[in-house]
């Protein structure tokens, strides 16, 4: 039987803030942030109720964006010292998802993939599931965020 991660402390966490639909939660290094920003992220959702079990459609908008999440993040992990944050930030129409990082160098969707070898999709899976994403540079370093449409509500 699957363990289900034990929640209680995440949800009393300092790091923890949801101060107009915002949500923060530091990530100081690479080891466990993918999976601490997933159950991060599957909370606020839960929270927002983007995710309702009889909603296919919300059920496959929650999975969209913890695949973006992961990718992210985990792009943060390969190609920086490690994300530095993770910001969910909510409003009735979208979720930003945005991963803070100390990397200078911009991110770059590579044009052909080589076949047999693994890597290089990550970008490719942001372009195909965010309504818009981009790179804001900041002073130690910069953010990489993307946008997702709200699921839609049911009854409307």
């Amino acid at each position: 039987m699957p363990m289900t991660p034990d929640r209680s402390s995440d949800r009393e966490a300092p790091d923890r803030d949801d101060v107009g639909g915002v949500r923060r939660l530091p990530l100081p290094g690479a080891r466990g942030a993918v999976a601490r920003s997933r159950v991060f992220t599957a909370d606020a959702l839960l929270d927002w109720r983007w995710l309702p079990t009889a909603d296919q459609d919300r059920q496959e908008a929650a999975q969209d964006v913890l695949l973006l999440v992961s990718e992210l993040v985990a792009n943060a992990c390969v190609h920086t010292s490690g994300p530095t944050e993770l910001t969910l930030s909510r409003t009735p129409e979208r979720l930003r998802i945005e991963v803070g990082d100390q990397g200078r160098a911009l991110p770059v969707p590579r044009r052909r993939q080589r076949p047999g070898r693994p890597g290089g999709h990550g970008l490719l899976i942001v372009d195909r599931l965010s309504t818009r994403w981009g790179v804001e540079r900041r002073e130690h370093g910069k953010a990489v965020w993307v946008e997702v449409s709200a699921p839609a509500t049911p009854g409307r």
